[in-house]
């Protein structure tokens, strides 16, 4: 059960990275290339504020396992980074994460809802705080720029990276909830892809993407306002492979993404076990 509990905290870790996109005029008619589409897409989402999202992850690694992560995601960029994660399923190599898990990012400040987390600190609080500066000064781990990776994972940086792609091609047209989307498909080399990105944030994705993983394929579905509704990732190595799906809604509409009620919140020990 420990191995899960790393892995659970792994998806924690990941789920900080926010997406979204924002309400822009909508595309002319003029018929666009599949690449002049990624480049426009790219430039909305730059103004995004806030978005909703349903995400899944599959993930296999070898003799290891399979693991599957479900939830959904609340994001707000201003006026600070703010997300929301609820993971319903964590599982990995036929383990399930007992109650799923949940993650409030505000600022610089985490707290995780996790009963595995509660029994192994014997916490009588629902919810854990944890401050990320404090822990990287102690880990020696430079917290500033995991927040700013953070903060360069949003949508615009993925679709950025879609940019790189030199066999993108339109599918079809498919409604995603609801709404009208063109369908695109291609793949990207991940070093090509972070080259796209500006200095700050090159610097930021290093480390973030499997280094084994070479070439990463993808779809997306764009919507008539050139804003991705619906993003797959997926990617093979030897030792197993991957495949993420993120879903988005409710663009730009208010969120309320605030801390736990302080009655519910206790410290994380300094001497919570983390190895085995």
């Amino acid at each position: 059960m420990r191995r899960l509990l790393v892995a659970a905290c792994a998806a924690a870790a990941i789920t900080i990275a926010g997406c979204g996109s924002t309400t822009t005029p909508t595309l002319e008619n003029a018929k666009l290339s599949a690449a002049a589409v990624l480049t426009q897409s790219a430039k909305k989402a730059d103004e995004v504020t806030s978005y909703s999202a349903d995400l899944v992850m599959d993930i296999t690694a070898g003799a290891q396992g399979k693991g599957n992560i479900q939830g959904t995601m609340l994001y707000q960029k201003t006026p600070e980074l703010a997300t929301d994660t609820t993971l319903d399923k964590v599982s990995f190599a036929g383990q399930d994460l007992p109650g799923g898990m949940r993650v409030i990012l505000l600022g610089d400040v985490m707290y995780m809802k996790m009963d595995m987390l509660k029994a192994l600190t014997g916490s009588t609080k629902p919810w854990v705080k944890v401050d990320l500066k404090q822990i990287g000064s102690s880990a020696g781990v430079n917290v500033d720029q995991l927040l700013g990776q953070s903060k360069q994972m949003d949508l615009k940086t993925s679709v950025t990276m879609l940019t790189a792609s030199k066999d993108v091609k339109e599918v079809g047209a498919e409604q995603v909830g609801g709404v009208d989307t063109t369908h695109y498909a291609g793949t990207f080399p991940i070093e090509e892809a972070i080259k796209q990105l500006p200095a700050e944030a090159q610097k930021n994705m290093k480390g973030q993407l499997p280094a084994e993983v070479k070439d990463m394929k993808f779809d997306a579905w764009i919507d008539g306002d050139g804003l991705p509704r619906k993003v797959q990732l997926s990617g093979e190595q030897k030792e197993g492979a991957f495949a993420a799906t993120m879903i988005f809604k409710a663009f730009n509409e208010p969120v309320e993404i605030k801390a736990p009620p302080a009655d519910q919140v206790g410290d994380l020990p300094q001497n919570l076990p983390v190895g085995g």
